[in-house]
């Protein structure tokens, strides 16, 4: 997951640089795989703005611009961008900038030059000429308020720090900006900033049927009506810039807002053009032969295992994974349907690999989405569509059915102490917890602990002692060198070593073989008589499915295999393991419960000695 550091710090902004602050993420769990400037170092570019532009005298693709960079007097720059015209605000390379490294590591300099006759005084320069993406359509067309003569660096926080985390599967609840926040806060005790999301008034009455069928497909289901809405406005430069940063390109406005919520919150959800949905919604497992066109491209078969959303007439949508394209919004859509769901994580898990791709929709719910906050993010949602598009909003339509049930666990301060391997008192375990926001009882030497709606990962005590380790630092806990007693192992002089043993069978002129301890079922029976070996509950290979009691299938194996390539002679050995089902055996640090494992040596011979010399 990749954000910028500045929009984390709009939530939380401890006192730490930004090493320290990665640093203090990858100690808390939550490690920082990468961090790097948003933009590569390049110098003197500034914001200036066209004030005229005139075709090229000798140029059909060229235009002479006279742009204000804030010095009083206008520069005279020769552009060939289509996008060259006056009034936009753009970056201005001054004569003796530096651009960003090419292809061979080293800046571009401008220079004071001429372009088909005429003089240039800088450049004009595009949002891949600066390497901010790969768009070399045009000149990169800032904010009409930015300050002529202001650095562009500055002006679009050029300096920021973008952060990729490697998040493991229990974490779903650092899969957003907020969540990652959240847990900054907890590490550093910096306050959380939590942004009030006002609710946003009916001015409809409209709603749209949706029935829920299978409640452990969907707990909860949130819907709202919008209609009157601009598909073909403008997405602010604002959220284009930090959905970038995110490593999520621009598409269309209603698409970004969907997105940035959801990087914002890490809850999905999906805008359904209202006109295109025939009648209500039915939210339910698929069946057997339906087929749905999805948002990619591609048309994907499912069956009763795979949830879907319905209509009267067709299947809509992959249930949190990836919507239709049916029912996808355009630059025609007018009306729309805003939903926001809490999918259960086995109901969603698997399903995207089945049809070989993956969502950032699914990856969320197969590890688990708050449930209690889908009313808010459509709140959220219809705020930035009618700021952005406008149109008019209904009434919010939120079905719970059935939720995930917190479950309190209980920590033995005791236990945590072992575990840990560090005193830790109860105020200790207390106060880790607590800065989680996390609901809390106290007994006597126990911590109860009510898990919140977001997180899916507290399920038993050692997932409790792991947060109060984590929050009291790893740093923290001490380094203490393992004691355990040395005994000298004397080896009576009538036996010898593995390492000897082996050694003396290869100078006779064996070569070792080293084979799997699992074979084949048949071997045990017909070569070593064992009619009941120990069996292998997940073998690798079904031909490897019991383990051996005797070296010589595996020295057969090796024979064949020599013979097979015309071999005249061969001589192995083996020296391992072998297991033998014994009712008095019970289990230590080196046993088994009912099996004895005793060391084998095997030897085998083929062909004519005296030939061979």
């Amino acid at each position: 997951m990749q954000f910028p550091e500045s929009w984390l710090r709009e939530f939380c902004n401890p006192p730490l640089s930004s090493a320290e602050l990665a640093e203090t993420l990858t100690m808390g769990g939550f490690e920082v795989e990468e961090s790097r400037p948003a933009a590569p170092p390049f110098s003197q570019i500034v914001v200036g703005e066209i004030k005229e532009a005139v075709q090229h005298p000798n140029a059909d693709r060229l235009r002479v611009c006279q742009v204000d960079v804030g010095q009083g007097t206008l520069l005279n720059i020769v552009c060939g961008a289509p996008n060259a015209r006056v009034g936009i605000k753009v970056p201005c390379a001054l004569v003796g900038a530096e651009l960003p490294p090419g292809d061979n590591g080293k800046p571009f300099l401008i220079k004071l030059g001429k372009l088909r006759g005429v003089e240039s005084q800088g450049m004009l320069c595009s949002a891949s000429e600066l390497k901010l993406s790969d768009d070399h359509g045009g000149l990169l067309e800032l904010s009409a308020d930015a300050p002529l003569g202001a650095d562009v660096r500055a002006v679009l926080q050029l300096d920021d720090t973008l952060l990729t985390l490697k998040l493991t599967p229990n974490l779903a609840h650092g899969l957003s900006v907020y969540g990652i926040a959240r847990e900054l806060s907890a590490l550093t005790g910096a306050p959380l900033k939590t942004p009030a999301i006002p609710p946003v008034g009916p001015k409809l009455d409209d709603t749209l049927p949706v029935k829920v069928l299978a409640p452990e497909l969907c707990g909860r289901f949130s819907g709202r009506i919008v209609r009157g809405v601009t598909t073909t406005a403008k997405t602010p430069a604002w959220m284009v810039d930090r959905l970038a940063r995110c490593g999520q390109r621009s598409v269309t406005p209603l698409v970004d807002i969907s997105n940035y919520v959801m990087f914002e919150y890490g809850q999905p959800t999906h805008i359904f053009d209202l006109d295109k949905i025939h009648g209500g919604l039915t939210v339910r497992w698929g069946r057997a032969g339906e087929q749905l066109k999805l948002l990619n491209g591609n048309t994907v078969t499912v069956d009763e295992k795979v949830g879907v959303i319905a209509d009267d007439q067709a299947v809509e949508s992959l249930a949190g994974i990836m919507g239709g394209d049916a029912t996808a919004v355009s630059d025609d859509t007018k009306n729309i349907y805003v939903e926001a769901a809490f999918w259960w994580p086995e109901a969603i898990q698997g399903r995207s690999r089945r049809f070989n791709f993956s969502t950032d929709a699914g990856h969320r719910y197969e590890r688990g989405v708050d449930p209690s906050r889908t009313v808010q993010i459509i709140e959220r949602i219809t705020q930035l569509v009618t700021d952005i598009c406008g149109g008019d909003a209904g009434p919010i339509d939120d079905q719970t059915l059935r939720l995930p049930e917190a479950k309190p666990v209980t920590l033995r301060v005791a236990r945590a102490a072992r575990v840990i391997g560090m005193p830790v008192t109860q105020a200790q375990c207390v106060d880790a917890l607590g800065r989680l926001g996390l609901p809390i009882e106290e007994g006597d030497g126990i911590v109860i602990v009510t898990p919140a709606p977001h997180r899916f990962d507290l399920l038993i005590e050692e997932d409790l002692i792991e947060e109060v380790a984590r929050l009291i630092g790893y740093k923290n806990l001490p380094t203490t060198a393992p004691l355990a007693p040395i005994t000298a192992r004397l080896r009576p002089e009538s036996q010898r070593s593995r390492f000897a043993v082996r050694h003396r069978v290869a100078a006779l002129g064996y070569q070792e073989t080293i084979n799997f301890s699992f074979v084949e079922a048949s071997w045990e029976r017909d070569l070593a008589g064992n009619a009941d070996p120990v069996k292998l509950l997940n073998p690798i290979a079904s031909q490897m499915s019991v383990m051996r009691s005797s070296l010589i299938g595996s020295l057969l194996q090796v024979l064949k295999f020599n013979l097979d390539r015309k071999a005249p002679r061969v001589r192995v050995f083996e020296s391992g393991r072998v297991f033998l089902r014994d009712p008095s055996v019970e289990t230590t640090d080196s046993t088994v419960k009912g099996i004895r494992q005793p060391m084998r040596l095997a030897g085998l011979a083929w062909g004519d000695a005296e030939a061979a010399r």
